[in-house]
């Protein structure tokens, strides 16, 4: 019973990483209606540009003041540049902008820092400590705490501030929010930033779990199945599809794995996501579509 809350915690912690990613995503869906396929190569340039500016001795938190700047900007560009000269397009066209817009940012990043890959510390090894008689991961622990506070900051900045406000209503009626006078440029301006912050915190964990190297771009694949199961519209989706694919894809791997030569992690949570699509299409928390005739 031990091994078993041991695997199901640590595959709980491992699910907030995810969870983080998936946020950014939520993000910029909510107040503009755009899958970001880029948000991936953001968490890429944040963790890239973090550990260049560390190896040319450039102090931790001046570095993080730094890149946390870079992201606004990067952000606001991308707002500025990409998003409003495609307002009113079809959802296909903003996807096919924002899927280049992704090699756009690796080439971007692989131009300014190079291709070597990198190490990342953060000053949180990754050693197991006991817990009730549980062995848990530090490094999980403190992913999960930085995550938990992310997600009350946020809530707190969308449930409880005049701009939260203006979100929730331009992500119900953008029309008619705009009737009102409510600045849509403005809010999604705000919303990419936020999005640049998220995707910077997100890039820090993954760079130190992984190596900050080019494939980081790529989990933006597993967050698809956690965007999926929770819903592409709230936050508080992001982060129990994160716990779903990260708790399954664990027990999965242990407890069916040898039965298929292991490796299932890496596909178990697609086939879950596959499963929701065909019950329950809006996800958990997600909005389902009323079209009407």
């Amino acid at each position: 019973m031990e091994f078993f809350l041991e695997v199901l915690i640590g595959g709980l912690l491992s699910g907030v990483m995810y969870s983080l990613v998936a946020i950014g995503f939520v993000l910029i869906y909510k107040a503009s209606g755009v899958f970001n396929f880029a948000q991936g190569a953001m968490v890429l340039f944040a963790a890239l540009t973090f550990v260049s500016l560390l190896e040319r001795g450039v102090p931790f938190w001046l570095a993080f003041l730094l890149t946390l700047a870079v992201m606004l900007a990067l952000a606001l560009a991308v707002e500025r540049v990409v998003l409003r000269p495609l307002v009113n397009r079809s959802p296909i066209t903003l996807f096919m902008a924002t899927l280049g817009l992704a090699y756009v940012v690796e080439g971007f990043a692989q131009l300014l820092w190079g291709t070597q890959v990198h190490g990342l510390e953060l000053g949180i090894s990754d050693e197991p400590i006991e817990f009730h008689g549980l062995l848990l991961s530090k490094f999980d622990l403190f992913a999960a705490g930085t995550a938990a506070s992310l997600v009350l900051l946020l809530s707190l900045l969308f449930n409880r501030t005049r701009l939260g406000l203006s979100l929730r209503a331009v992500a119900d009626d953008p029309q008619a929010s705009l009737a009102v006078g409510i600045r849509l440029n403005r809010i999604w301006a705000v919303v990419w930033a936020v999005a640049g912050f998220v995707g910077l915190v997100a890039g820090l964990l993954w760079g130190a779990r992984l190596g900050v190297q080019f494939s980081l771009s790529l989990v933006v694949l597993k967050a698809l199945p956690v965007l999926i199961i929770g819903g592409f519209s709230s936050i508080g989706g992001a982060i129990a599809g994160g716990l779903i694919v990260g708790a399954t894809e664990k027990l999965a791997e242990i407890y069916l794995g040898p039965f298929v030569d292991g490796g299932i992690e890496n596909w178990f949570p697609y086939v879950l996501a596959l499963l929701f699509l065909l019950v329950r299409p809006a996800g958990l928390f997600g909005e389902r579509a009323i079209e009407r005739v």
